[in-house]
This record gives structure tokens, C-alpha cells and sequence, in this order.
């Protein structure tokens, strides 16, 4: 079930949430095995919370949109006295004595338990936890996409009713691609960061992973909202996300950038987005071919950019406060050299050292003041195509899931994979995953729809039209 369904059962007396909750921990407990999604799962808290919800709702007190529906959360966003790892070693036994700002507006869901992710949400196969390796639902042989990986895969293996993920450069839309579920990345700002543990602060952003797109709304709907703690936070009144779902798009202008479909895209996943295009040109929308051409530059700008950003926000994991710390160590230059050494896995390390070089003197205007300014290029692209059309259509991923183990040494390729997603985490711009089709091998294509800032709601209509349209 949906968590629309869910909720909409609960309300009509036809199930508890204890019954849905006990539903989802036997799912779990028979599943686990082969998906490997969860790195903490909390049956216990999670019977209580629901245990709770039953008794509100018994009372008939106002409930908040998901009170009682079982979720799951990204191991990177802080919950209080429930571990949360970033599935690092460098935060093995960190236990937050507070919650981030979204646990506080999902108080009252069942929570099942915390996800697996590439470690520090750096990665896009979830195969860089410190922990495990997720498998991906659809096909147990391949990835389920990263960073995010864990949450797509609950999602999918119906581990979880929902689950919240964060993107920086991806990392919800493409697990969700590669998983067949729906992977929403709110405009930069309209989710509140503070407990999100930071991989790139001018990036990241919490978002939604869901069975259809109807719960995508319903969840941002609970989360969004300005939250003085983070002062990204941005200060409007919003809406509710899911007014224009059913609505038609006749009329509507939806933009396909040549650069989106060129070199590198494999023909099944061009096919499949071209043929999302028809279907939602059949539903009346005007389907418009045009250029953007600093999309040719925006990877490397978003890899100078991130790992900029890394390289200062995880300053802090020094072995000191909290976090890993080695032993035998003489004084305190060795005490950071073996914890760092020791706490932080490959790609982050590796991640670390690119950002502290293009920061360095000598470096930083030739690397970290040019990637600023093509980002200031990629922008002004977004805002010229979105002025004269309302979305733009594109692939999420230049290929569906591949094998674990395929690409996990070959840095670089892994990298191109994010070519189509990190443009939009760059202008901090709203986009949408949703399955559009399925390759030779029956695995899961994703198309991606992008809007202006804030275009939230008309997103998801789109992406309602072409879900009942493409279902698979």
C-alpha cells in the first residue's frame, strides 16, 4: 500500500498502525537478508510510536498528514538517541542527543529504522558504506543507486511505507531511478537542513523517496517549511504540494535539452525518456527542443564545488569531540593523521584531498573561483530555459543499475553517471525521478522533470500525467 492508502485505511478504522507497523517488521525480517537496506532498524520504538498514533487517533486529537504511517530515515540525518552513523566508521557509535528539524515534523510516524547510504552521502551505488552493500530490489545482482541507496531499496522491497533521503548531487533521484520509485528533491531551502549531517552545505537537500508520486507530495507537505536553526531555511508560506495532482497539462511547455541526450546516454534510456516526452506531448503538453550548453561543464564544476565544501564541513571529525579516534598516537598532529586515516573510507578521503587542493593557495582561482563561476553559467541557463517553459525533461541516469562491483574502481565513470542530476543541485532548482520504462533487462528507467524555484506542485502534476501514462 501507498502511504496515501495507508493513511486514508487508518482514517477509516480498517487497519491500525500497529498492524501496518508489525506488517513492515516481518517485511523486513524476511527481506533483510537479501536487500540489506537498513543499518539500524528499531522495532521496538517503532511499535511504541505506533502503539501512540492508535491512541490520538482513538481521542479523534488533530494528527499530523503521516501520524502512524511506518517510515524510514537516510543514516545521515540526526535522530535523537537512535544511532546515526552516515554509514561511516568515523561515527560508528554516534548517538545524536537531539533530533534534525524534518524528525521533529514527522513526530508521530512509526519509525522502522535508520538506511544505508555511501558513506558521508559520497557515491552513487551505496557500494562505499563502511557496513554493507545494498542490493537493489528489482535485480539482487545490482546496485540500487546512491547516495541515497538504502532508502530507494526499502521503498522498493516494501521495507518501508516511506523514507527520507538528502541530494546533493543526485543522490535521491538516481536511487530512485535504478530502484522504480519516486525520488523528489525539493527547491535548495524549502526543507530545513539543520541535523542533516553536512556533506556540501550550498548543495545539499533533504527530499522524499515513495512508492507514487500522490505520497511524494503528501511527505514534503509534512516537511517543508522555514526553520530558523538553518539559515538556508528559506521564509514563505507554502502550499499544499499535491493541489495540482489531477489536474491536466495541456498547454503546459516542457523543454528537451539537446545536451541531455547526446554522448554517453545508452539508447534503451534515451528511447524510454523520448517516449515519456510523447506521452506527455499526447496529454497536451507542447514538448520544445533546446540547448543549454554550459551542461558540458557543470560535473566538473560540481565535483571542485562539493569537495570544496567536504573538505571544511568534515574538519570537524578529528578524533577529538566525538567520532573515531585511533589509538597509539604520540601527540596531537599523529592523533588526527591515524583517526582520519583510520575513520574515513577511500572516496571520502579521496574526496577530501581533491576539495583541499583546489582551496589551496595557488589553486583556488584556477579550480574552486572558475567552478563558482560556471555555476553562475548553469544557473543563468536554468533561468533562460524556465522562462519560456514551465519543466524541462531529462534523463536521470546515463544507463539503468549495474552490477555491483561494476564501476566501484573506476572512480571516474562512477562520477559521469551524475552528469544529468548535478545541474539541478547546482542552481538549486525542484526535480522529480519517476519510472517512465524498463530496458532490454526489464530494469527501471527514470525520467526526470525540473522546474523553477518552487515549482513543486506543477512538477508533480507533470509527473502525475506521465506516471498513470508510463506505468510499468
Amino acid at each position: 500500500m501507498t502511504a496515501t492508502a495507508l493513511k486514508a485505511a487508518m482514517e477509516a478504522g480498517e487497519l491500525s498502525s500497529r498492524e501496518a507497523t508489525e506488517a513492515y517488521l516481518t517485511a523486513i525480517e524476511e527481506r533483510e537478508k537479501d536487500i540489506r537496506a537498513y543499518l539500524t532498524i528499531t522495532p521496538k520504538t517503532a511499535l511504541a510510536q505506533a502503539d501512540a498514533a492508535d491512541k490520538r487517533r482513538g481521542r479523534g486529537e488533530a494528527l499530523s498528514p503521516l501520524d502512524g504511517i511506518p517510515g524510514a530515515i537516510k543514516d545521515n540525518i540526526c535522530t535523537k538517541n537512535v544511532r546515526t552513523t552516515c554509514a561511516s566508521r568515523m561515527l560508528e557509535n554516534f548517538v545524536p542527543p537531539y533530533d534534525a528539524t524534518v524528525m521533529g515534523k514527522l513526530s508521530g510516524i512509526a519509525m522502522l529504522g535508520k538506511l544505508n547510504m555511501d558513506e558521508f552521502a559520497m557515491g552513487s551505488s551505496t557500494e562505499n558504506s563502511f557496513y554493507q552493500i545494498t542490493h537493489n530490489p528489482r535485480d539482487l545482482s545490482r546496485v540500487p543507486g546512491g547516495s541515497s541507496g538504502g532508502s530507494a531499496a526499502a521503498v522498493a522491497a516494501g521495507e518501508a511505507a516511506f523514507a527520507l533521503g538528502s541530494d546533493t548531487g543526485g543522490s535521491i533521484r538516481q536511487p530512485a531511478a535504478f530502484c522504480g520509485v519516486v525520488g523528489l528533491k525539493p527547491t535548495y531551502g524549502v526543507v530545513s537542513r539543520f541535523g542533516l549531517i553536512a556533506f556540501a552545505s550550498s548543495l545539499d537537500q533533504i527530499g522524499t523517496l515513495t512508492r507514487d508520486v500522490r505520497d511524494g507530495a503528501l511527505l514534503l507537505n509534512a516537511i517543508a517549511g522555514h526553520d530558523p536553526k538553518d539559515a538556508t531555511s528559506v521564509k514563505r508560506e507554502y502550499s499544499d504540494f499535491g493541489a495540482q495532482i489531477g489536474r491536466e497539462i495541456r498547454g503546459m511547455r516542457v523543454a528537451l535539452p539537446k545536451e541531455y541526450f547526446g554522448e554517453g546516454l545508452h539508447p534503451e534510456v534515451k528511447e524510454a525518456v523520448l517516449a515519456a516526452a510523447k506521452k506527455l506531448e499526447g496529454q497536451g503538453a507542447e514538448i520544445v527542443e533546446t540547448s543549454m550548453p554550459s551542461l558540458e561543464h557543470a560535473l566538473a564544476a560540481y565535483y571542485v564545488i562539493s569537495c570544496a565544501e567536504a573538505s571544511s564541513n568534515l574538519a570537524r571529525f578529528d578524533g577529538v569531540k566525538y567520532g573515531f579516534r585511533a589509538e597509539g598516537y604520540e601527540n596531537i598532529n599523529e592523533l588526527y593523521d591515524k583517526s582520519r586515516s583510520e575513520g574515513f573510507g577511500r572516496e571520502v578521503k579521496r574526496r577530501i584531498l581533491l576539495g583541499s587542493f583546489v582551496l589551496s593557495a595557488g589553486y583556488y582561482d584556477a579550480y574552486y573561483k572558475k567552478a563558482m563561476q560556471v555555476r553562475t553559467l548553469v544557473k543563468r541557463d536554468f533561468d533562460r530555459i524556465l522562462s519560456e517553459n514551465d519543466l524541462i525533461l531529462s534523463p536521470v541516469a546515463p544507463t539503468a543499475a549495474y552490477k555491483i562491483g561494476e564501476k566501484i574502481d573506476d572512480p571516474l565513470t562512477m562520477y559521469m553517471g551524475d552528469a544529468y542530476t548535478v545541474p539541478v543541485n547546482i542552481a538549486g532548482l525542484p526535480a522529480v525521478s519517476l519510472p517512465c520504462g524498463t530496458d532490454g533487462a526489464g530494469l527501471p528507467v527514470g525520467a526526470q522533470l525540473i522546474g523553477k524555484p518552487f515549482s513543486e506542485a506543477e512538477i508533480l502534476r507533470a509527473a502525475y500525467v506521465l506516471e498513470k501514462e508510463a506505468a510499468i
